[in-house]
């Protein structure tokens, strides 16, 4: 069995299957679910309410804490930046806001601001989203072009390593993950979309544009 893959376009193989089927690339390494097997918008959305993240939890911020860390150290309040897939609740915003940073939220389901997407930004956070995409090469299009030089984007989601039993990954078991990342990928990620470098850790990845 062949699969499209919606990062590279390239044939994947067949890969895993129990509630969900999933396919793994060649080219890109990463690993997705078959298309006809995605949510629909209502139902993803449904998901997406049960979440219960609340900028004042000390849990949440600590969780959010890698990537608002990272830019309170590399930028400063008058850089611009967006968060996007911020959810309902905009917890890295928040963070960054009491701090009188300047940074905008987006969310294609709870603030869409399509505006937003037609500005340039000196950073921008994307905290556990990428495991949401279900066409990731146009969303990564998108995220580099929104990039000015000098910038850099910060990427939290908990990347597929060779070590992981994928059966029993607790990260595959939320329906609306669909697309896993390796090494491999974001490498061919920094490559395809002309970034300048990628750094990958264990849950924050972080690419930069100079």
């Amino acid at each position: 069995m062949k699969e499209k893959c919606p990062l590279c376009t390239d044939s994947a193989d067949f890969f895993y299957k129990d509630t969900q089927t999933y396919y793994q690339c060649k080219t890109c390494d990463g690993i997705f679910v078959k298309k006809e097997e995605l949510k629909d918008a209502s139902s993803e959305k449904e998901r997406y309410e049960l979440h219960s993240d609340d900028p004042s939890d000390i849990g949440y911020r600590r969780f959010v804490s890698p990537i608002t860390s990272s830019i309170l150290d590399e930028f400063n309040a008058e850089d611009k930046g967006l968060d996007f897939g911020s959810g309902r609740s905009c917890i890295v915003s928040s963070i960054l806001k009491e701090e009188n940073y300047n940074i905008v939220d987006y969310d294609p389901f709870f603030h869409v601001y399509p505006e937003f997407l037609e500005e340039k930004y000196d950073y921008i956070s994307s905290c556990e989203v990428i495991e949401h995409f279900y066409n990731p090469y146009k969303e990564f299009k998108l995220l580099r072009s929104m990039l000015s030089q000098n910038s850099k984007m910060y990427i939290m989601t908990q990347p597929y390593t060779e070590n992981i039993d994928f059966g029993s990954w607790y990260y595959k078991n939320d329906v609306t993950h669909v697309f896993f990342y390796t090494q491999r990928t974001f490498e061919w990620i920094k490559k395809e979309f002309n970034f300048t470098s990628v750094n990958v850790g264990k849950r924050l990845i972080v690419f930069a544009v100079v």
